[in-house]
């Protein structure tokens, strides 16, 4: 069964919310993780054909003089499908991100096997007394390193990934020797109250 510390980490910039009214990616960043150490990172802007808003520039910090020489959404989306070949995926709002994943790989009618976790659910679920359950605000509470660096997808894709490892740890650390992935599915996918007697299901 899959491990939980064995995943592609991935984070998606983007023009706007959703793929449907036309928006585009404008940066992927990925890392690999295998047994829990990073074997591998992802990171490449991609030119989505016009012009990003003032709004994201300023969000984002990726200006339209970045993306003008960025290689196309396809070259960089056809390099990325090779890059999660076989591997589970991790991203935090995990609908947000697996919905541009999906759009980009339709446009070049590429897919991938591996199924999806979201950290923010399972954060939701794991760490319930934090003050909020934003990327920034989990990577404060827990005191996870940080450069201080966020909405740029490298950056964001390497914190996930921190976050992501230290509930797999906090959870081996309750008793549940090596979480698989559908475990953190399952605990993304449960009522809040009813977590405990999952976790101790997990544990006998």
């Amino acid at each position: 069964m899959p491990q939980a510390n064995s995943v592609v980490v991935l984070d998606f910039e983007t023009t706007g919310l959703s793929p449907n009214l036309g928006d585009r990616a404008i940066e992927i960043g990925a890392v690999k993780l295998v047994d829990g150490e990073v074997v591998d990172s992802f990171q490449q802007l991609m030119n989505p054909g016009f012009r990003v808003s003032s709004f994201i520039e300023s969000y984002t910090g990726i200006t339209n003089h970045m993306l003008r020489t960025a290689p196309s959404c396809d070259e960089v989306m056809a390099s990325f499908s090779e890059f999660i070949t076989g591997e589970n995926l991790i991203a935090h709002n995990a609908s947000f991100d697996k919905r541009f994943l999906d759009a980009e790989l339709e446009r070049i009618n590429r897919g991938y096997s591996g199924e999806f976790a979201c950290s923010l659910l399972v954060a939701r679920r794991l760490i319930q007394d934090a003050p909020s359950h934003k990327l920034g605000a989990l990577v404060r509470y827990k005191n996870i390193d940080n450069d201080g660096v966020f909405h740029r997808a490298l950056a964001d894709a390497q914190m996930t990934a921190k976050l992501w490892l230290q509930m797999v740890e906090d959870l081996e650390q309750s008793g549940i020797v090596k979480p698989s992935f559908q475990l953190m599915q399952a605990i993304g996918k449960t009522a809040k109250g009813k977590v405990n007697l999952l976790l101790a299901k997990s544990r006998a």
